[in-house]
């Protein structure tokens, strides 16, 4: 029993083992990494994609208008005293025919539509637009998703970088504890000051743990966004930068209204109601057709025997609504009227746009400013708490100048990593009001 206990325990130390290694030779996910998984496994996008298929098939389905229809009717009927079934005058010397209550029949018609008013061709050209409408929206959700995926990578960093700046807020009051107890020790400075030092070290403790929350929770938030387990390991490559935006205003709005994909979607659901104009339009034509038809009728199951009937026929058929009511002229109006809708929405939409890439670009030079104002407030904050803690040491300055010199540095670096963050995050939001997928 002790062997096996042993053998038991080595094994479990052997596979723990190789779960940490594993664990500890993961390597962390760069941005673009993190978009192509998005791209590959979320549902949204495979949805959009599905749908083109759709879009696809009823394009297909929009060409069988153009094709001969081929139908076929089989029919038993039974009659309460024998019908005539035969061809009469058909033999020499008289009329033959033979009577029964049982009769079978067989009918096919194949009808080619010549002419339909142009309907056929204007539905065809709906659903084709349809597929491209299709394409266009698997687009948007992939520009919308990428997005996601650079903001709630952008969170992780900015949510670390804090809890950078929180464990250094508790060293420095570590330190100033440390300070505080020798002063005290000796009789320097009063029993209040301690009490003073460790209540603001608590504080930062409390700080550090709220902040290493965060981190958690935009790990998992980024975790779901990717379709991972909401608990996976995840470490992510810092790429928290300043990087200079290269167009100007006017640039990025040219490339927007060129590129976006809901510009061109606008411009698809236009098309897309003027081919339903066409539509409603080809009530005012006549309809043309060629149908030829063959029929059989015997008094046998399998249309066999010496008593039955054939017959053919071909049939061109032409037909034309001469009074409806205004029925057709009315579908005609409506379908203006939603032409003149769709330009509008068009319209309203390059208006949303602009202001969207106006907005994101305000908000992304906000965030570069406040960039180099907290570079510089971080150095003087720095240097303020070098002489603060100088001070301190020859009782030149109080406990609480130490305290709010520490505190001014971590609100300057809180400042500069969160407006460092906002830049990469407005930046990524610009790109997504010019149409851009990745840079």
């Amino acid at each position: 029993m002790r062997m096996k206990w042993t053998v038991g325990f080595i094994l479990f130390v052997i596979f723990a083992g190789q779960f940490a290694w594993g664990q500890s030779l993961q390597e962390p996910l760069t941005l673009e990494e993190s978009i192509k998984i998005a791209l590959e496994k979320n549902l949204g996008l495979h949805s959009a994609v599905v749908g083109v298929m759709g879009s696809e098939y009823r394009r297909k389905e929009a060409i069988t208008n153009f094709l001969p229809l081929w139908t076929g009717q089989y029919s038993y009927t039974q009659y309460s005293f024998p019908s005539f079934i035969g061809n009469f005058g058909g033999s020499v010397g008289g009329v033959t025919s033979t009577s029964s209550r049982d009769v079978y029949n067989l009918n096919s018609t194949l009808q080619q539509p010549l002419f339909t008013g142009g309907s056929n061709l204007a539905n065809y050209r709906f659903a084709r637009l349809g597929v491209d409408l299709s394409k266009e929206n698997v687009e948007v959700v992939k520009r919308d998703l990428v997005v996601q995926v650079r903001v709630g990578y952008f969170n992780i960093l900015k949510a670390q970088r804090f809890r950078d700046v929180a464990e250094q807020q508790v060293k420095q009051f570590e330190a100033q504890l440390e300070v505080t107890k020798a002063f005290f020790d000796v009789g320097i400075v009063p029993k209040n000051d301690l009490l003073q030092a460790e209540v603001n070290l608590a504080n930062a403790r409390q700080s550090l743990i709220k902040a290493e929350n965060d981190v958690a929770t935009a790990k998992a938030s980024f975790n779901i966004l990717l379709r991972r387990e909401i608990v996976a390991p995840l470490e992510v490559v810092d790429i928290l930068a300043y990087k200079p935006f290269p167009l100007g205003f006017e640039a990025a709005l040219e490339e927007a209204l060129r590129q976006r994909p809901e510009a061109k979607a606008a411009q698809l659901n236009i098309d897309q109601a003027k081919e339903n104009v066409k539509v409603a339009k080809s009530g005012f034509f006549p309809t043309i057709s060629l149908a030829g038809n063959y029929g059989r009728t015997s008094d046998e199951f399998l249309l066999q025997g010496d008593l039955r009937s054939d017959r053919w026929s071909i049939q061109a058929l032409a037909t034309i609504t001469l009074w409806n009511w205004g029925n057709t002229a009315y579908k005609v109006g409506e379908n203006k009227v939603k032409v003149t809708q769709a330009e509008d929405s068009k319209t309203q939409l390059i208006d949303s746009i602009t202001l969207e890439v106006r907005n994101d670009y305000l908000n992304m030079l906000v965030a570069e400013k406040n960039i180099n104002v907290a570079e510089k407030s971080i150095e003087q904050a720095e240097e303020n708490l070098r002489m603060n803690e100088e001070r301190y040491k020859y009782q030149v300055a109080t406990q609480t100048d130490v305290i709010n010199a520490v505190t001014l540095l971590t609100q300057a670096r809180v400042n500069y990593y969160g407006a460092l963050s906002d830049f990469n995050v407005a930046k990524a939001q610009l790109e997504r009001a010019m149409g851009r997928m990745y840079p």
